[in-house]
């Protein structure tokens, strides 16, 4: 591995120290470079690295090195490494002292870390000059395929799932099962030598684990492209030979075939046939075994009946049900409970409205007897200010409420309808001869508003009415939804509940029986950080699923399951009983810091209870922050500095990583012991100790940063 980073080294320009330091004596004349932005990247490219004659890029290696692109990687990797902290002065970039003699060997970018397993196998890892390069190289390399890259190639994990959920009218589908099987430099050759290998058919891809790379998602896209290449020219045809009818009276499904592709995962789904579903099957095994010479399960790749089936995809579970499923019709219960519902609140709006009124007529009748009272001593009022036009417009408004109010009684107006009828000697003919024309028609036109306005209709009549419409309205949502459930198919996506309860007692949150229980291992941390790591991978949970249709099962294991083995685990820490527990830190998990203010970590119940499928940011799983506890060491040095990249702080305390594969002695590719979809941290980080600020290490305890947003290659030897 060395002898071959070795040869990549001397072909990828890393920074060196006169690129990475900050400005010394000797370059204090010198402009600090600006960082470069997306378009300012793509223009660098286009300007110096594209041919027009060849319509090719070309010397993207030199670009490596540029001063600017490397202080945008920087910033870059000091936001994501810093989500807690203000955005104010840009990143302090690294120092090399030890280049500034000689110029920088291989090893002195690349670190193996030794596993304290004998047949475990080591981890090499970049130093931070290196990672600069290779965000670098991916910032191109993106800039360069990103425009040409299909459609259906999703980079956010939750994108690629909201774009399943819509198709339409899912018959046939299947999964392209990659088993797993190292990647070897084919498509880039001079970038994969300069960072670890990693695998095809894993599950460790852009989950925030240390052994990731910011290389492989540009790196799969570029070797999976003659796959997607295939995929849109079988698109097209289908969609050529079966147009849309453009008749709306006609109820037609035109074929089509949808692809999805994350990474190296992908998913494509059919409106048509099996038949076709198993010739586009064996279009793109074809194109992935013989051109890309990738090993596929066949067994895997099967086709499945979208109906009748469930496929496990990205983490979560499809199956295409009818509309009715997803959106079900309220149940009478439901109605009568909704009724009951509008009626206590039309009180409750009532009871307000009839406070506020008699409020109001009390001061105004206090207002009026203060100023009788006054007008009969004798007292002459004199106003700096007049106030007669508001109190005309406040009269006036509360009059028009009145009457509103008034006529809404069908009583009332049935009383005054009455009143103004009765002996209408006007409607005789032989008095309306000999009265003028204009007389008459106003009094015809009075009629017709009378009748119009407070002329009520019979009460039955009125109820019989609304009891029609809404019994016309209740058949046309039902014919629309039976037409709906026989005509359309909806793609419903499920979290993998059992998997999700697995998981849960595999961590130690669960006995045998399924009901919570302590995890001793935390016993030494302070009490808000044994609340931080809860929370962390709560809702890295709900995160992850809240797009799921079953998203209330996934509440619950939250809200119970994790909420109530964090009280226990307080509850032994502290040797007392759960029910103390609670009652200090409430049903809520507050904690108090040290100003005294109360703090709130855990997601509340309520908080859960709100949630739903409203975030579209695409949030990391949980596996990093489920797998990996954070022991505190009882040690009083201090002189190491933060891991964190570009962190500046020396206050620190020593924290020993614990994972829990090796706690358990269970490798992670035994899908009968392990949970299946479930990736591991590398096993040479465990037992690594690692200096972290108080920052740093609430934030990779809730879950906000991961171990690639610390300097893996720098920790700590503790005995």
């Amino acid at each position: 591995m060395l002898p071959r980073l070795a040869r990549a080294h001397r072909r990828v320009l890393l920074p060196t120290a006169r690129a990475l330091s900050t400005a010394t004596a000797a370059t204090a004349t010198v402009s600090a470079p600006a960082p470069l932005s997306a378009a300012e990247l793509e223009a660098l490219l286009r300007h110096d690295h594209y041919s027009t004659a060849t319509r090719r890029f070309h010397s993207l290696l030199p670009l490596l090195s540029n001063p600017s692109l490397l202080l945008a990687s920087a910033f870059l990797l000091r936001r994501r490494s810093h989500p807690s902290a203000p955005p104010t002065e840009p990143p302090p970039l690294p120092t090399t002292t030890a280049a500034t003699a000689a110029p920088p060997s291989p090893s002195s970018h690349l670190r193996l870390i030794i596993p304290s397993r004998l047949k475990g196998r080591p981890l090499p890892l970049p130093t931070l000059p290196l990672r600069l390069a290779i965000i670098s190289a991916a910032s191109a390399l993106d800039a360069v395929f990103s425009p040409r890259a299909a459609t259906f190639a999703y980079r956010a994990r939750h994108a690629a799932i909201r774009y399943l959920r819509s198709i339409p009218n899912a018959t046939w589908f299947f999964r392209v099962a990659i088993p797993r099987q190292p990647f070897g430099p084919r498509h880039a050759r001079h970038l994969l030598d300069a960072i670890s290998a990693f695998e095809l058919g894993g599950s460790e891809l852009s989950r925030g684990l240390p052994q990731e790379s910011e290389l492989t998602g540009v790196l799969l896209n570029i070797f999976f492209d003659p796959v997607d290449r295939e995929v849109m020219a079988i698109r097209e045809e289908v969609h050529n030979k079966n147009p849309r009818v453009k008749d709306e009276s006609v109820l037609h499904t035109p074929v089509r075939v949808y692809a999805v592709r994350y990474l190296d995962q992908m998913m494509v789904v059919t409106t048509g046939s099996k038949m076709l579903m198993l010739e586009v099957r064996d279009r793109i095994l074809t194109v992935l075994e013989k051109d890309l010479a990738v090993k596929v399960d066949s067994f895997g790749s099967s086709v499945h009946s979208a109906v009748s089936e469930k496929m496990e995809f990205l983490g979560m579970e499809f199956q295409a049900v009818p509309p009715s499923v997803l959106h079900p019709p309220m149940s009478e219960k439901a109605k009568r409970a909704r009724k009951m519902y509008l009626k206590r609140k039309a009180a409750e709006a009532q009871e307000l409205k009839n406070a506020r009124e008699t409020r109001r007529k009390k001061l105004g009748l206090k207002i009026l007897n203060h100023l009788f009272k006054k007008v009969r001593r004798g007292h002459e009022f004199e106003f700096d200010f007049h106030i007669e036009d508001e109190v005309q417009q406040e009269f006036k408004g509360w009059a028009k409420e009145t009457v509103v109010e008034y006529f809404k009684s069908q009583d009332h107006c049935r009383y005054w309808h009455r009143l103004f009828t009765s002996g209408d000697f006007l409607s005789l003919n032989r008095v309306r001869d000999q009265l003028p024309p204009a007389l008459v028609d106003s009094y015809d036109q009075l009629q017709e508003a009378l009748d119009r306005f407070l002329m009520p209709r019979r009460g039955y009549d009125m109820t019989e009415d609304v009891e029609r419409l809404e019994e016309e309205e209740d058949e046309r949502q039902y014919e629309k939804r039976i037409v709906e459930d026989l005509t359309e198919l909806k793609m419903r996506v499920s979290a993998p509940i059992e998997l999700v309860r697995k998981a849960v007692k595999l961590a130690g949150f669960t006995n045998s029986m399924g009901r919570p229980r302590p995890i001793k291992l935390l016993l030494c941390l302070d009490d808000v950080d044994i609340i931080k790591w809860y929370a962390g991978v709560g809702r890295r949970w709900l995160d992850f699923f809240c797009c799921c249709r079953n998203f209330k099962m996934v509440k619950i294991v939250v809200s119970y399951h994790l909420r109530f083995s964090c009280f226990l685990t307080l509850a032994e820490k502290h040797e007392c009983t759960k029910r103390q527990a609670i009652s200090h830190y409430t049903k809520d998990l507050k904690v108090t810091n040290e100003d005294g203010v109360a703090e709130l970590y855990f997601p509340a119940e309520q908080e859960i209870k709100m949630m739903g499928d409203k975030n579209l940011s695409d949030p990391k799983p949980v596996d990093g922050a489920l797998t990996m506890i954070l022991v505190r060491l009882a040690v009083d040095e201090t002189s190491h500095p933060c891991l964190a990249h570009f962190c500046a702080g020396k206050d620190t305390t020593l924290y020993r990583i614990r994972l829990l594969q090796n706690r358990l002695n269970v490798d992670p590719l035994n899908e009968k012991k392990w949970v299946q979809g479930l990736s591991a941290i590398h096993e040479s980080l465990n037992k690594k100790c690692l200096p972290l600020c108080s920052m740093h290490a609430s934030d990779l305890l809730l879950g906000k940063i991961t171990l690639q947003d610390i300097d893996c290659t720098q920790f700590v030897d503790v005995v």
